[in-house]
């Protein structure tokens, strides 16, 4: 008795699911429509990086930039955003890892976006000095990444600055990959290389310490913020950074895959 009417359930529980399937059929995931012509005008207009890559590159640039924005929430705190917010974020996040096709920032979940500078509270307004442009999250806040509005802006307006926030903190995610913030991208760089580029490090920030460096003076802050500092520095300046540098431009190039150099994204 009890096998047929374990039987019995099982035929209406299979009749059930088969109704709820014929109800609501599984939708098909549609394949990606064509990048819209608006955001490559824009990533024309904004990103150098972008504007100076041949066809199929700047193809391989807009696939990693959708894929992106799929992937990861990008919140205003404060602020409306708009399509120019969202795509300064993706293009920060796609031009470090632009050497290395396929890979993700698995562990970002969102970026939020403030109106202007804030301070180790989070505030953007108040008494209180204002003076952070950028973090990646720790904590409570791990998988998030705060930038400056402003700041992410003026990082792609100004031309010939070797500053850029949006690039700068995500280079400290491709830092922490390896699960420290400590200027050496084990991730990224291979293990003879190591032991080299620490070595640079160090002799480089002893330079900016004494003041013969023309690297901007908070990569010596420490080994993570200079391999942010230089990281900028290496994508937005990389002419002077070949020229002056040409060390740690090559230890760079190692790193990132990437001869920015022969990009030409300068002027």
């Amino acid at each position: 008795m009890l096998l047929y009417k374990i039987i019995a359930i099982s035929i209406v529980l299979l009749a059930m699911f088969g109704l709820w399937r014929w109800l609501f059929p599984k939708k098909k995931q549609r394949e990606p429509g064509p990048f819209p012509a608006p955001w490559r005008v824009l990533l024309t207009n904004k990103v150098a990086f972008y504007r100076q890559l041949d066809t199929p590159e700047q193809a391989r640039f807009e696939e990693s930039v959708r894929d992106f924005l799929a992937s990861v929430r990008i919140s205003g705190i404060g602020t409306e955003l708009d399509d120019t917010d969202r795509l300064l974020v993706a293009a920060s996040a796609v031009i470090p890892l632009f050497g290395f096709p396929g890979w993700r920032y698995r562990k970002l979940n969102e970026v939020l976006l403030y109106e202007g500078p804030f301070n180790k509270d989070f505030k953007t307004q108040g008494a209180e000095e204002r003076n952070i442009l950028g973090m990646v999250g720790g904590s409570s806040m791990t998988g998030t990444m705060i930038l400056s509005k402003p700041a992410l802006h003026q990082g792609f307006a100004r031309e010939g600055s070797a500053q850029n926030v949006g690039i700068h903190e995500f280079v400290h995610l491709l830092d922490r990959a390896d699960g420290a913030t400590d200027g050496i991208p084990e991730a990224l760089l291979q293990e003879p290389n190591i032991i080299p580029w620490v070595q640079l490090m160090h002799r480089e920030i002893s330079a900016i310490r004494e003041g013969e460096s023309p690297i901007n003076p908070y990569g010596s802050t420490n080994e993570a913020e200079f391999f942010s500092v230089v990281s900028e520095f290496f994508f937005q300046k990389p002419k002077a950074l070949k020229k002056y540098h040409p060390e740690l431009y090559a230890m760079l190039e190692r790193i990132f895959k990437q001869d920015v150099d022969e990009v030409k994204i300068e002027t």
